[in-house]
């Protein structure tokens, strides 16, 4: 009877060790812990998420978040595994790097607009640049793409139709100033504008490096499709804390914080 009442007692052990560690898996499945950790550029993103993280709290979410230097770090570090989500990119950088890669992130929900400019240490204005002046452009292929049909939409240049291709210096087809394009880190862009005479640069990087963005001699309309957004592996898009630290983003309290910062440089976009 002891033994038989022994035998019972080990199995009911048995089941709840293993109901407890199914509510475990359950759990971390469902990105439940209360804890995030989210990669982002310097500038506005880095300065944003870390609003939306304070904002997230009080619905008691833990916001940890990473600062990275470049546009590469970020991806590759959410893919392996060192990020839970990462707020920097645009969804025409996320869709280019999906197919470079042969990965599949997604976003969860867009967060700003950043305005690329055309930028100069040495006009004032467009009309002063002199035929075959040196043009700067992001070097990696989805903001080179962008920067490229900017110029092409501020009627600097034309371009030739490729298609779903991304778009590079050789696609140039039409160059009344005989424009000279040279690709360099995206990051880098507002340190080298002494080596050139313009750049294409990304608002985060002009904000970071103590531009003002009303000194850009053209800039991207407001009708951009190059919006950004908080990204995530396809399997964790339903985590609950994922979904919580897109609430905190799309709060009055964050969208007003944009608004009153950065004057219009940097323009929030939450209902795309």
């Amino acid at each position: 009877m002891k033994k038989t009442a022994g035998i019972v007692l080990s199995l009911v052990l048995a089941a709840s060790a293993l109901t407890a560690c199914g509510n475990k898996k359950d759990d971390a499945a469902a990105g439940s812990d209360n804890k995030l950790v989210i990669g982002v550029t310097g500038g506005p993103h880095e300065e944003i998420a870390k609003e939306a993280a304070k904002v997230a709290k009080e619905d008691g979410l833990d916001v940890t978040i990473k600062a990275f230097s470049d546009y590469v770090l970020p991806n590759t570090s959410l893919v392996e595994g060192d990020l839970d989500a990462n707020s920097f990119q645009t969804l025409t950088f996320l869709a280019n790097f999906n197919k470079e890669k042969g990965e599949n992130l997604v976003s969860v929900g867009t967060t700003i607009l950043t305005p690329m400019g055309l930028y100069s240490k040495k006009v004032k204005s467009y009309d002063d640049l002199k035929d075959g002046s040196t043009i700067a452009i992001p070097n990696d292929a989805s903001n080179g793409d962008r920067a490229l049909n900017v110029l092409a939409s501020q009627k600097v240049i034309t371009l030739k139709e490729t298609g779903d291709k991304l778009v590079t210096p050789k696609d140039v087809d039409e160059n009344k100033k005989n424009f000279k394009f040279v690709e360099l880190e995206a990051s880098q862009l507002p340190r080298q504008l002494d080596e050139v005479d313009a750049a294409m640069i990304n608002t985060n990087f002009v904000l970071e490096a103590g531009m003002d963005t009303k000194s850009a001699l053209l800039k991207e309309g407001t009708d951009s499709p190059h919006l950004n957004a908080v990204v995530v592996e396809e399997s964790h898009k339903n985590d609950a804390d994922v979904k919580k630290f897109v609430k905190a983003y799309h709060s009055e309290t964050v969208k007003k914080f944009i608004e009153e910062k950065y004057d219009g440089a940097v323009i929030p976009v939450f209902d795309k």
